[in-house]
């Protein structure tokens, strides 16, 4: 009920609808005059044959007989009577029960449904709304982006060009806004001035556009774009995007350095102030197969273990956790300590001496933004791509990467990783499971496209598995929160909290923060210093500030437990 005024104003508003009222208008007058000048004729025809009907006889058999009721109950004797009749009924068939309804419903009900639907979706928001951000697209980033806007409160508004898109999106509970995004009106209505930021993750000529026209209603709100092309990127800093990414080559790029072909050592994958976190797969390293405890990494290189991946599963360290092949650990230290755990338990391979490529199954953006930092590093690698427009140098192998062939070409039987790039999550699925067979030792390294596909790829065989809608978003959220947030990993975080009244004088050890939460507290901020990995006997004071690290869901939890 509380639609019916707005859609009554779209729909007497609108010119169209002014236009199509009109025009009813005028068939129902002629189809009143058909009804009246049918009614007259039945009256002098019936007097003809001398009969005696009202006029209100008239209009009844009138109705009757153009309706296909026709009762029979009044009739014509005479021929023209009979030829009238014929008249009267082929006229109803035509006006009555064939364009009647057709008229009605596309001058009226259609129209009418369309204002219901126009006015159920909004097309701004509340004058007084701060501090939100706008996104112009609704892709698996943006969803991902969403889910982390529910953790920290954080309001946004989608713009939805198209009206069904719109209302699917409406159905769908998010809040959407139907406008043009290159109308500066739009951002207007979307109180763009008051706006935390806008993310435009459309193509690269939408994107500019987007920009452009943004400046047109705001000079100064952060305006950040992703580039498909690289030459995009000046084009859509010209426009006036703020902070300009290609995420699907940040991608590349991260699965690169993951591989076993590069390095089995620390690879920094977040900063806070001096503070490094980093990842390290313990495969083929003096760590495999030894407890927490047992490798003393604290005592020989002063970082910390602040957490252990296990197929795509995040778990907090204990003393008698064991390390396997497939733990990838999670370090937390400053650049000299991760460099004292590189002299102490980094395996550097001869890769490339021997002639052992890294394998990159699929040629497209991920794959060689992949393949061009194995290049920098200097290190072999082959891509397997079935296209054979993208084949551009000898480190191509034209083929299926589903073919035992192939993959044999490429040098899969030696390979020390592969890395699974196409744009399809099953047949990247697919790919795992294929490879994993042929190899039970080989690293597999993936893209996912959907978060939702990520456990399903650890599942498969997959020892590491990135998607480009979480790294966006992570990106994303530490522009929004500086200082307060960064996201490092899949679901990985590390953020800020006063300590609470519960914990002061309470040492670390004695507060319990990992065991009733499950964040790990890597730094403590006093009088702007930063103690990194502090001593689990130091005293927590009032001023402190601490600096943890968890999943979502932990830091969700410390959040609802000890609210500042």
């Amino acid at each position: 009920m509380k639609f019916i005024p707005s859609q009554i104003i779209y729909f007497t508003r609108s010119r169209t609808t002014q236009r199509n009222l009109k025009l009813l208008l005028n068939f129902m007058l002629v189809l009143t005059l058909m009804v009246v000048t049918f009614s007259v004729l039945f009256h002098y025809i019936m007097q003809m044959e001398g009969k005696e009907y009202s006029w209100i006889t008239g209009f009844y058999w009138t109705l009757t007989v153009m309706s296909t009721l026709g009762f029979g109950d009044i009739t014509f004797t005479s021929d023209l009577g009979k030829a009238f009749s014929m008249v009267v009924l082929l006229s109803g068939i035509l006006f009555l029960l064939v364009m009647l309804p057709f008229t009605f419903i596309q001058f009226f009900y259609g129209p009418w449904l369309e204002a219901q639907s126009r006015a159920k979706t909004p097309r701004e928001l509340p004058e007084k709304t701060q501090g939100h951000v706008i996104l112009t697209n609704f892709d698996a980033l943006t969803i991902n982006l969403i889910e982390k806007f529910s953790i920290y409160n954080i309001n946004y508004a989608i713009i939805a060009p198209d009206l069904q898109r719109a209302l699917e999106l409406y159905d769908m509970k998010y809040n959407v806004v139907r406008g043009d995004l290159g109308d500066p009106e739009t951002y207007k209505r979307l109180r763009i001035q008051s706006a935390a930021m806008l993310v435009a993750t459309n193509d690269d000529m939408t994107n500019t556009n987007i920009s452009f026209t943004v400046r047109e209603a705001a000079k100064t709100i952060p305006v950040i774009t992703n580039a498909d092309a690289d030459n995009s990127i000046d084009i859509l800093q010209l426009a006036g995007s703020t902070h300009v990414f290609q995420f699907m080559k940040m991608l590349g790029e991260s699965l690169a350095r993951r591989t076993m072909g590069i390095r089995m050592g620390a690879n920094v994958i977040g900063r806070f102030d001096q503070l490094l976190i980093a990842e390290a797969p313990a495969m083929r390293t003096p760590l495999e197969g030894k407890t927490i405890l047992q490798s003393k990494l604290r005592e020989k290189t002063g970082v910390t273990i602040v957490g252990l991946w296990e197929r795509g599963q995040f778990q907090l360290p204990q003393p008698e956790t064991q390390i396997s092949s497939t733990t990838v650990l999670v370090l937390a230290g400053t650049v000299e300590q991760l460099n004292q755990y590189d002299e102490s338990f980094s395996t550097y391979r001869s890769y490339r001496d021997a002639n052992i490529p890294v394998i990159i199954l699929g040629g497209g953006r991920v794959g060689l933004a992949a393949a061009r930092v194995l290049e920098e590093r200097q290190i072999n690698y082959k891509i397997v791509e079935k296209s054979s427009k993208k084949i551009i140098n000898d480190n191509y192998i034209l083929g299926n990467a589903a073919d035992l062939d192939t993959l044999n070409q490429a040098g899969i039987q030696k390979a020390p990783s592969v890395i699974i790039t196409t744009h399809d999550d099953s047949m990247n699925i697919y790919l795992t499971i294929y490879c994993r067979k042929l190899r039970s030792d080989m690293q597999i390294v993936s893209r996912a496209n959907l978060d939702g596909n990520i456990s399903k790829l650890h599942s498969a065989g997959a020892d590491l598995v990135m998607s480009h809608a979480s790294m966006g978003a992570g990106t994303i959220i530490n522009l929004l929160k500086p200082n307060k947030i960064v996201m490092i990993a899949e679901g990985l975080n590390i953020f800020r909290m006063p300590v609470h009244a519960s914990f002061v004088g309470k040492s670390l050890a004695e507060s319990q923060i990992r065991r009733l939460t499950g964040c790990s507290v890597i730094a403590i901020s006093k009088d702007n210093a930063l103690n990194i990995n502090p001593d689990p006997s130091i005293l927590l004071e009032k001023h402190f500030e601490l600096v943890l690290i968890g999943t979502s869901d932990s830091e969700k939890k410390i959040m609802d437990l000890y609210p500042s």
